[in-house]
């Protein structure tokens, strides 16, 4: 299929016009799925118990019966499998990667992410927490030795139980968005959540921007890298309609890493920074910004000056805003907040307490040997950032001009970037289906493969939607969960089952040495 470049510029408008109508079903198909995601989150999308939309007849109607749950259930699930499907299609429909086709993918994701906006909390409460913990500073409590306990009937405010007693693991910046986000709602659950959509708009806006030009900086094709890490339904679904903070803490980190990756890491590092106000999981970035700064032929001395330069910057910045808001910098002793759990498929947490399960029935510390796995994940994880950080290359990459040399440093060093937040992720005890969206993010913008590494992608969005369609459904304790579950079970495996093997269009793509088909699409004369 000829690209655009190669057709002239005379017959690239007919030829996007033409990808245009090919992928038209897929876009109008994904946009069918969101809404219908509206429609699910009705009945079992998350709401605080003072809302007063659960006095109203159709939340009532929705949440309240078996029947109503049910529906909204398959509404849900079909909804997001629709999603998963229609973003698998439209890289089929289009056809091909030039510029022709990103005003087509543009269009999908909003029509795929504004609905969403208007959905219930989906699949987290997460926002739940962040209007409690925007109460805690609000009445002058400090969110890093208080839980959401500390307030007075905090259940009502809808939060996970999880965080009732647990300090806040955000930053300053995040916590001034919940604090307005309280102040400027008197409260309200329903207006509080708006300030959290609209933050969550923003980091997919940044990402949406700024994922394409990082990656097109290393020779990476930036349309299919929007599609790859921007339209993936993981990241829509659990950045828009679960509107978790770790979307504005992406595109900032992701536009930061882009300005340092072109010569501007003062720019860079500030943006980082306000990431790591965010959550501070994007301190990881900071050492590898500090080697975007130094260049591919700084030796160790210039090395050692930029990684102090940026953690001074950074640092000096995060200490401003701990001293404006009295608190420090006290989201350091609530890193470990999210480690209090642990998930099935994360393999440190599998291990950890198998191993303390087993011990414990042999009468031995259960308990301490999981411990002790658990830390010995992190500790290895944090080897692994600094070996990755230390080993990579600089002068001697070997590219025959200094401007590829630079391309190439730049992109070795966001890849070990990429390596060392999935060392991270991998080796933590806890896996939630957004940290498979920044691991994505990096891996996308330095390049991920055709034939097995997307393979790999296409079977990892499809588990961490099933994981997200079954793991948090808001449903009333005299309705059966068992059922409820079971039913969202049951729909997210058939359908991927579907797509996987018996789905004529879909089912090449998780064959190994078939890849991507590619429609014939020609411009009319």
């Amino acid at each position: 299929m000829a690209h655009p470049e190669a057709l002239g510029d005379s017959n690239a408008p007919v030829h996007g016009i033409v990808i245009a109508k090919a992928a038209r079903t897929a876009i109008v198909q994904g946009f069918v799925g969101s809404l219908m995601m509206v429609a699910g989150s009705v009945g079992v999308g998350w709401l605080a118990s003072s809302s007063a939309l659960i006095r109203t007849p159709l939340f009532i109607v929705a949440r309240t019966s078996p029947v109503g749950v049910i529906v909204c259930t398959v509404m849900l699930c079909l909804g997001a499998l629709l999603l998963l499907r229609s973003w698998l299609r439209i890289a089929q429909r289009i056809g091909g990667w030039n510029p022709s086709s990103r005003p087509v993918l543009r269009r999908a994701l909003w029509m795929w992410a504004l609905p969403m906006i208007f959905s219930l909390p989906l699949f987290s409460r997460d926002a739940y927490a962040y209007i409690g913990q925007g109460r805690l500073m609000e009445q002058g409590l400090n969110p890093y030795t208080n839980g959401i306990s500390a307030l007075s009937n905090y259940f009502s405010l809808g939060p996970d139980k999880l965080w009732t007693e647990a300090p806040t693991p955000y930053g300053p910046l995040w916590l001034w968005i919940e604090q307005g986000a309280v102040w400027v709602s008197a409260s309200v659950p329903e207006l509080a959540l708006i300030p959290f959509r609209l933050a969550a708009l923003a980091g997919v806006i940044l990402l949406a921007v700024y994922v394409p030009r990082l990656a097109a900086l290393h020779g990476v094709n930036p349309e299919r890298a929007f599609w790859l890490g921007v339209l993936n339904p993981v990241l829509l679904i659990n950045f828009i309609a679960s509107a978790h903070n770790d979307s504005l803490m992406l595109g900032l980190v992701v536009a930061g890493l882009y300005f340092a990756s072109v010569k501007r890491p003062v720019l860079g590092i500030l943006l980082i920074t306000a990431s790591i106000a965010i959550k501070p999981i994007t301190l990881i970035a900071l050492p590898f910004a500090g080697l975007l700064w130094a260049g591919s032929r700084a030796g160790w001395g210039r090395r050692m000056l930029c990684w102090t330069a940026t953690l001074g910057l950074s640092m000096g910045l995060l200490a401003a805003a701990g001293l404006v808001n009295g608190l420090g910098f006290g989201w350091l002793g609530a890193l470990q907040t999210p480690g209090a759990v642990w998930s099935w498929y994360a393999p440190v947490g599998l291990l950890a307490h198998l191993a303390g399960l087993v011990v414990g029935l042999f009468g031995g510390p259960g308990v301490p040997v999981t411990d002790v796995i658990q830390t010995a994940g992190t500790a290895v994880s944090a080897l692994a950032i600094v070996w990755l950080a230390v080993r990579t290359p600089g002068r001697g990459i070997g590219m025959p001009a200094p401007l590829a040399q630079e391309s190439e440093f730049n992109k070795t060093v966001l890849r070990r970037m990429a390596w060392a937040f999935a060392a991270v992720v991998v080796l933590a005890p806890v896996i939630q289906p957004w940290y498979m969206v920044w691991l994505l993010v990096f891996f996308t913008v330095t390049g991920i493969a055709d034939g097995a590494q997307l393979r790999t992608v296409f079977y990892l969005t499809a588990f961490f939607t099933l994981i997200a369609l079954t793991d948090q459904l808001s449903v009333f304790q005299w309705i059966p969960i068992e059922v409820v579950r079971g039913v969202a079970i049951a729909i997210g495996v058939s359908f991927i089952a579907y797509l996987v093997f018996f789905d004529k269009k879909t089912h090449v793509l998780f064959r190994p040495r078939r890849g991507i088909l590619k429609l014939r699409l020609k411009p009319k004369s």
